[in-house]
C-alpha cells in the first residue's frame, strides 16, 4: 500500500535517533562537558534549580543508550502503526 510505513524501519530509525543522542550526552557527562551545557541551556529556559550531574559511569552509560534505543524503537513502531491505522480510514 502507498501511505503505509515500515513499522521496523521507522522503529529502528527513531530508536537509533534517540540512541545516538544520548550516546552524546555519555560523551559530554564523560569529559565534563555536561554541567556547563545544562548551566547554560536552563536560564534560557527560565528554568533556575539545583542539581548535579554525577560521576561517569560505564555501565549507567551502556544502560541508558541500550534503553533509549529501546524506548525509541518502540516509540517508532508505535507511530508507525497508528499512521497506517489511520491512512486506511481515510481512504
Amino acid at each position: 500500500m502507498k501511505n503505509q510505513v515500515n513499522r521496523n524501519q521507522l522503529g529502528l530509525t527513531v530508536g537509533t535517533f534517540f540512541a545516538l543522542c544520548h550516546a552524546i550526552w555519555v560523551v559530554f557527562v564523560g569529559v565534563g562537558f555536561a554541567k556547563p551545557l545544562i548551566d547554560w541551556i536552563l536560564p534560557l529556559h527560565f528554568i533556575d534549580m539545583a542539581y548535579s550531574v554525577t560521576v561517569f559511569s560505564l555501565g549507567r552509560a551502556v544502560t541508558l543508550v541500550i534503553l533509549t534505543f529501546l524506548g525509541g524503537y518502540i516509540t517508532g513502531w508505535v507511530l508507525a502503526a497508528i499512521w497506517n491505522w489511520a491512512s486506511k480510514k481515510v481512504r
